[in-house]
């Protein structure tokens, strides 16, 4: 090579290329380095911009000053043509010509390339900017060589005169260069001709300061991602820059701000792909089994209706199956495939690294070998690792496309799926399971796109490693091999355990959570009863369970990563001595490349076993969602009879029909037992249009079963159904109504337009506009997941309108009178069953038979049978509660203001609730941006102090021992003796060239024979022994510190989870009643199930990468600049631009990430409600709209996932340029010191081994921190709710009697409450007197303040102002938990929590058996409770085996046991019927003969025979006397109470 620049230059082959020459910058060195390679670059990225798309826009204004720059562009095209000519006539030395014909040629081709991108870019979105300024400089960057040239012909000029006028041509064309070059830069100043500047995405990023902010119009700043984007911008990423800036500037807050996906990736066209790909695999499998069954599960028409006519009979005809594996293999197969290349060039090289730092360090080692070799090495690795992190880059990055392209996909299929699926099919599936198809096992799906390629490309480094090893090494490599592969089966049984522990810790975290949940919606019980102290231990002793665990699985992942961090140095230490037992010799060489091909090593090792479970997990999940797909349709046309009814007239006709729940293969499950077993019968039924049928009959006799049977959810076993009119569907109101987590407003409309005249009737008919009025936002109120934040009846009117409003022929109506009282059943059924619904076929089944004397049919059926069919007179007496009709009617009345009442409650409540929401929701969303200092604090302090200090010290430890073992490698091969020298010398004589030599197995064969002969020193042995001892005691200590981090780290975590909890548990326990009523039991829960998860278990993993990466990005710096000192100069930019891009990218990912788990949960939301709303959607028609809503959200979901990927690949793409730009850095001060003989091969060896780690360190840290911080978000929400959160008054400034209070006197003295501040006053100055062993009745209407007194008394809420005296003490200097557990109380909702009836009676188990079994006696539940298995029988979730009546009981018999002197009973006894009320009436007047007793009742009658009555209004006392005097008063407010009771 040498030679060739020496013939080139005209110079001597020692010195080829000189820099300085007399005074100034060498010619040859001026036009090669200064002029070809500028020139060099500009083609290359002019290049990339020649695939730049045209303008959208025609007529964009154009900026005048692209058409000076294209034209100076084309005249600096022509002049080195001019410049070759000249020289060609002037030039007699053909070397000096080749200079300038090499040189002019390739500024030729650089300025016609130029030109053309320039073309492109004036005719794109570029046009109406500056276009992108790299352009600008990089033609800007040949120009000193054009003025160094300058004046080199002026100089020569003077020299030679007789060429005067051959240079005056040439000096001409040099000014003419330097005149364009100005032209180019005067056209790029050049201002703006018109102020309307079209932003583009791609050229927002090359914005210059020049163009102010306020000119980039923001709202419609959603462009399309990537498509029509130049290479340059590809590979760099570029056309994210603005989307970074935009989530650095704190601008991304919604869904929208971020980029569109992709055309190829969009939503829809990847559904219309997959699915066109599905079809054709169905029509193939028809035809290889050419059968009769239907075609695809999943692709049939958008009605609902199937493509294929089966065979006649059911539905459940076994489906062709497609495997979705192959659909996907089909649809996305080849993209995914064909990047293995991609991954296949970046692994090769991955190698070129240690390899050519090889050749490189022999290099330094020789001091034999030409320069120009050590340049070509160093240019190699910078061209290797260049290359290697770019197709590494784009891999990945293409990867994560085809991920989003399958997830769309399959995520589609799932859904669209859901939406076909015959009822009874679904009926195998829990909702939460099918769910879990969606999120979960989607998930795991997806990511066996990554674990594919891994499978093959790991044991391909594999192999490949460990024979460049053999090359390094030969045979020594087994040594360290057999122990690396020792610790595979090591790993597997550790796995192992962990798996099971794991499984066992979700088992007790599951139970807390569940007890944790009952803890929570039960508290105003806990704290009545005082039970804190009780659950609290409960939760604890779960807890303990849990963490024990923990700790098990803790420690063994300490033992793992023991293993992990301690192999390579191990492995590199059993190399070694193996090589030098073996009587070879260790050479710098050698060292460095084996220590980098362990590193290489180690990956593969560890990472195969991740690889393969993930596989598994992925065959799982794929088998799980094929037995989906593989269900049964709803086959409408198989199901009803086309051909039509006999009857013109009749809107619905069934003959001889059966139906039934489960398919015709009978599948046992559990969910539908009590229907499965029921079938329906109907012998022959005919409904006229516009008919009004009744269907009556007892609980479970079949009548919601006859509508799901017209609507064909259920299975048709024989027989027909005619249905006028299928395709428009029917107005389906389910009898448990299904409302959507969307406004008030939407649930009616249901996806039709908006027609103010026909809502405006709809809300009349349905009772709805009182309701609108009191809500919130009126019909713009969200109502919550399945419309919790409406009472019973207000869903079933809602539910109600949607079907109204539909406008169809049939509606089938299931029960829609059952939770609203007496007055609003009337109404709905005048002014909307026989009103708005008169012309309509109506089928209504109820059990509220009063209403259905105007019905033209009655069907009164038993046992999935219509048994009678008839006239309202004929059917009505034969049902049993027709005689009861009046007194049950005056039952229901003296009801009504009750139900009024509590509706009203509800509503009050969800109001608070919805602005209490509203504000918490506030202060959630506020908290966002860096985690705050005093998190890290708390977290710290969790650990302790001195346990977290000792885990820093022994990681410094660790990775001090580490890089000291390395260096004293280096130390011990700097300090050999000549030997390697002398022996390379004899090596050159035998093998041809020292690059093969890695390769050959001849040279390293003859490399050890020639050590054999060559000199010895006399001690060599004892110092290879020295220095082997040395090496084994650190790696010995490293090894020590290694496994007492790893132990320290499991230990400080596990205490900081045990400190963070019991703090939170302490914190809510004693948390006041107004928390729980204002903050959703979901928002506390949160902190105690998936918060705690992060703390127990997400962080510490997380956070011990962390520490690792902070930790050995230190010592790769100690020991680069110690190798290396110059490299500091480049290091310390090289930082400042890490800091920098981190900083940038960390706010955008965060925000990001924010932003896509803020669209996740809408689909998982959405999919639950289809899936609990599927009959109403179905019936409705609305599948189609509902799949597109999917579709909407799902895409939205994608964008925000595709813009969080490409986020992480930008930040990737510049650390990997990072990570090159310090490995050429390294390279080429090695190349300058060895030049100087200053090169100490040993250490630049050390540089360069870590330096080539460098950029995996940097990622790692970034990905690791950005992930620790937020799962510290988790440690903030519990610090939160430890810290801040208002607790009850703890102190107790009265010591009272055991006894007290021995009489039962309660005063109230001018006692004022509020709930919150800014709240009217609950209770106004409210005071009385009730004297020991009184009965006194409260009444009064809904919100005048009745359970307030109770709440005053129990000291739930404090007072404002007064006192409340029991015997004469004041209740505020009492502790709570004396007070509170010498108060009775029986609460309005029954509270009980899962268990047995003992622990639900007295769960500190203060009674006696006898005693137990005495007050259920009372209560009448004994015989309940002894037939489902006396006391330790479990009573299931909240008490669910029991009805609500019977927990009221339960709740009785509690108060029963207490011995208190006060006892307070909340409307006790509105679930249980009249004559058990009674009884019970009379058991509380025997007990508690010689008690106070304060009785709130909205049933007057129960408290008629009180000594008092209270009446209260607008929180104060507005009557207070005996029952017969106030009923006698005419102006009392109790007289009026009675009488609107009992009309």
């Amino acid at each position: 090579m040498e030679e060739i620049l020496a013939d080139l230059c005209g110079t001597s082959p020692e010195d080829p290329l000189p820099v300085w020459v007399h005074g100034s910058v060498g010619h040859c060195f001026n036009q090669l380095i200064l002029n070809v390679v500028p020139h060099t670059i500009l083609a290359l990225v002019s290049a990339c911009y020649l695939g730049t798309p045209r303008s959208p826009v025609p007529g964009a204004s154009h900026r005048p000053g692209w058409k000076c720059r294209i034209a100076a562009s084309f005249i600096l095209t022509g002049l080195p043509i001019l410049d070759i000519i000249s020289a060609a006539i002037t030039q007699q030395e053909l070397g000096t010509l080749y200079l300038v014909v090499l040189a002019s040629g390739i500024a030729l081709l650089a300025w016609l390339t130029h030109s053309l991108a320039l073309l492109m870019l004036y005719r794109s979105t570029y046009g109406s900017s500056r276009g992108p300024a790299a352009m600008v400089l990089l033609a800007l960057f040949p120009v000193p060589a054009l003025i160094i040239t300058l004046v080199w012909h002026c100089q020569n000029g003077v020299a030679w005169p007789h060429l005067r006028a051959a240079h005056i041509f040439r000096l001409s064309i040099l000014c003419l260069q330097l005149a364009s070059l100005l032209i180019y830069v005067i056209g790029y100043i050049t201002p703006v001709a018109s102020r309307q500047v079209f932003c583009s995405i791609n050229d927002s990023w090359q914005r210059e300061p020049l163009i102010t902010e306020s000119e980039i119009p923001a709202p419609n700043w959603q462009g399309v991602a990537e498509d029509g984007e130049s290479w340059l911008s590809r590979f760099s990423y570029a056309w994210m820059n603005p989307l970074m800036k935009r989530g650095y500037q704190w601008m991304l807050n919604r869904p929208q701000d971020v980029y569109q996906l992709p055309r190829r990736l969009q939503a829809a066209r990847v559904r219309d792909h997959f699915y066109s790909c599905w079809q054709e695999k169905a029509t193939l499998s028809q035809e290889e089994e050419d059968t009769m069954s239907s075609t695809s599960p999943i692709v049939t028409k958008s009605d609902g209706s199937g493509d294929a006519s089966p065979s006649s009979g059911s539905s459940c005809e076994a489906q062709q199956a497609v495997k979705l594996l192959s659909v996907l293999h089909a649809a996305f197969g080849l993209r995914y495939y064909s990047l293995g290349l991609l991954k296949l060039a970046g692994s090769l090289l991955g190698f070129s690294g240690p390899l050519l730092l090889n050749l490189l360090v022999s290099f330094m080692e020789s001091h034999q070998e030409p320069l120009s070799h050590g340049v070509l090495y160093a240019l190699g690795l910078f061209a290797g690792s260049f290359l290697g992190a770019l197709l590494r880059n784009q891999f990945s990055y293409e990867v994560n496309k085809v991920m989003l392209t399958v997830r769309a996909a399959v995520i589609s299929a799932i859904y669209r799926k859901a939406l076909r699926v015959s009822g009874s099919s679904l009926a195998g599936f829990t909702m939460g399971e099918i769910v879990n198809f969606m999120s979960t096992d989607t998930d795991r799906l997806v990511n066996f796109c990554i674990s594919f390629h891994e499978v093959w490309s790991l044991p391909f480094q594999f192999a490949i490693t460990l024979y460049l090893l053999y090359q390094q090494v030969g045979v020594a490599f087994l040594g360290g091999l057999a122990l690396a592969l020792l610790l595979v089966p090591i790993n597997k049984v550790i796995a192992n355990r962990i798996m099971e522990n794991n499984k066992e810790m979700l088992k007790h975290k599951d139970t807390r959570v569940k007890l944790m949940t009952e803890f929570l919606c039960g508290m105003r019980v806990i704290k009545f009863y005082t039970w804190e102290r009780h659950f609290g231990a409960r939760i604890n002793a779960c807890r303990a369970k849990e963490l024990q665990k923990l700790r098990a699985i803790k420690y063994l992942d300490a033992v793992c990563v023991y293993l992990w961090a301690a192999l390579p140095v191990v492995v590199s230490i059993v190399i070694f001595i193996t090589y030098v037992l073996l009587g070879h010799q260790l050479t710098a060489t050698k060292v460095f490349t084996a220590l980098a091909l362990v590193g290489m090593l180690i990956l593969p090792l560890n990472n195969f076993p991740w690889v393969l479970n993930g596989i598994l997990d992925a065959k799982v999940s794929l088998d799980r969602i094929q037995r989906f797909l593989e269900l049964s349709d709803q086959d409408l046309q198989a199901y009803y009879t086309t051909d039509g009814s006999t009857d013109p007239s009749s809107a619905l006709a069934m003959h001889h029909s059966t139906f039934s729940w489960s398919p015709a293969r009978e599948e046992s499950t559990g969910q539908h037992l009590s229907r499965e077993t029921l079938q329906i019968f109907i012998q022959d039924l005919a409904v006229a249009k516009g008919a009004l049928v009744g269907v009556v009959g007892k609980v479970g006799c079949g009548k919601s079963s006859l509508l799901a049977a017209v609507t064909g959810e259920l299975n048709r076993l024989g027989g027909q159904v005619y249905v006028w009119d299928l395709e428009r569907g029917f107005g389906l109101a389910t009898q448990e109504s299904w409302i959507q987590f969307t406004t008030v407003r939407e649930n009616i409309l249901f996806g039709r337009d908006y027609d103010a005249r026909l809502y405006q009737e709809v809300l009349e008919a349905c009772a709805l506009s009182d309701d609108l009025n009191i809500l919130p936002a009126g019909d713009q109120t969200e109502v919550g997941e399945n419309g919790v934040t409406l009472s019973g009846g207000q869903k079933a009117r809602i539910a109600l309108a949607r079907a109204v409003y539909q406008e169809k022929e049939i509606y089938l109506l299931d029960d829609p009178l059952a939770a609203v009282d007496a007055d609003v059943a009337n109404h709905l059924m005048q002014k909307c069953i026989l009103g708005v619904l008169k012309h309509k076929t109506r089928i209504l089944c109820t059990h509220r038979t009063e209403f259905l004397e105007k019905a033209d049919t009655l069907l009164l059926m038993d046992n999935g049978r219509i048994v009678k069919i008839g006239t309202p007179s004929e059917i009505l007496p034969l049902v049993e509660a027709t005689p009861m009709i009046n007194e049950e009617n005056k039952r229901r009345q003296n009801k009504v203001p009750a139900e009024q009442g509590q509706e009203e409650d509800m509503e009050i409540e969800a109001e608070e609730l919805g602005q209490a929401n509203c504000l918490l929701q506030r202060e959630e969303e506020k908290k966002e941006g860096a985690v705050a200092f005093q998190v890290y604090r708390a977290y710290w302090l969790a650990v302790g102090s001195c346990l977290a200090l000792s885990i820093l010290f022994s990681l410094l430890l660790m990775q001090a021992s580490g890089n000291v073992s390395v260096w004293w490698l280096s130390h011990w091969i700097s300090s050999l003796p000549q030997t390697a020298n002398i022996s390379t010398k004899h090596l050159s004589a035998s093998v041809p060239s020292p690059q093969l030599l890695l390769f050959s197995f001849v040279g390293l064969v003859s490399r050890i024979q020639v050590l054999g002969t060559a000199p010895v020193h006399p001690n060599s042995t004892l110092d290879v022994n020295f220095y082997l001892m040395v090496y084994g005691g650190i790696a010995g200590a490293n090894s020590v510190f290694t496994i007492l981090r790893a132990f320290l780290f499991a230990y400080g975590t596990i205490r900081a989870a045990t400190v963070i909890h019991s703090r939170l548990l302490q914190r809510v326990m004693k948390a006041t009643v107004t928390f729980f009523d204002i903050t959703p039991t979901g928002r506390i829960l949160n902190r105690f199930s998936s918060d705690l998860y992060c703390v127990d278990d997400s962080l510490p993993f997380i956070l011990n990468i962390f520490l690792a990466n902070v930790f050995g990005l230190l010592g790769m710096l100690v020991m680069i600049t110690y190798g290396l000192p110059w490299i500091g100069l480049i290091l310390l930019p090289l930082a400042a631009l890490y800091f920098s891009i981190q900083r940038y990218y960390r706010r955008t990912s965060r925000e990001l990430k924010r932003l896509y788990s803020l669209t996740l949960s809408p689909i998982y939301t959405h999919f639950s409600e289809t899936l609990t709303g599927l009959s109403t959607i179905r019936a409705t028609r609305a599948t189609d709209r509902f799949e597109a809503e999917n579709q909407l959200r799902l895409e939205q979901n994608q964008r925000c996932l595709f813009a969080s990927n490409t986020a992480m690949q930008w930040l990737d793409i510049r650390l990997q340029m990072i990570g090159v730009a310090v490995v050429t850095a390294i390279a080429g001060i090695a190349i300058i010191q060895h030049q100087r003989q200053l090169g100490n091969p040993g250490l630049v060896g050390l540089a360069l081994s870590y330096a080539l780690s460098v950029t995996n360190l940097l990622s790692g840290l970034i990905s690791s921190f950005t992930q620790t911080e937020t799962m510290m978000v988790s440690v903030e929400r519990a610090e939160e709710y430890s810290t801040d959160i208002p607790i009850e008054p703890q102190e107790q400034l009265v010591q009272v009697a055991p006894d007290w209070p021995s009489q039962g006197h309660v005063e109230f003295q001018q006692v004022v409450l509020t709930y919150r501040p800014g709240l009217p006053n609950a209770l106004d100055g409210v005071t009385f007197t009730i004297y020991p062993g009184e009965k006194v009745g409260i009444v009064g209407r809904t919100g005048s303040g009745k359970s307030t007194i109770f709440l005053a008394l129990f000291r739930m809420v404090e007072l404002r102002g007064g006192r409340i005296l029991l015997d004469n003490v004041n209740s505020r200097s009492v502790g709570l938990e004396s007070l509170r557990s010498r108060l009775a109380i029986i609460p309005q909702d029954p509270f009980l929590f899962s268990g047995t009836i003992r622990e639900n009676l007295d769960p500190l188990g203060r009674h006696t058996d006898s005693d137990l079994y005495q007050v259920l006696e009372q209560c009448h539940l004994q015989a309940v409770i002894t037939q489902m298995g006396g006391l330790d029988c479990e009573l299931g979730e909240r008490g669910k085996s029991l009805s609500v009546g019977q927990r009221q009981l339960v709740c009785l018999a509690r108060a029963l046991l207490t011995q208190a002197k006060v006892l307070c009973i909340d409307e006790a006894t509105a679930s249980v019927d009249q004559k058990t009320d009674q009884l019970l009436q009379q058991t509380i007047r025997q007990r508690f003969a010689d008690k106070t007793v304060l009785t709130i009742a909205h049933r007057l009658n129960t408290i008629l025979d009180s000594d008092r009555v209270l009446v209260m209004h607008a929180g104060k006392v507005a009557e207070l006397d005996s029952p017969a005097v106030l009923s006698k008063r005419e102006d009392s407010l109790f007289q009026r109470l009675l009488t609107s009771g009992q009309q």
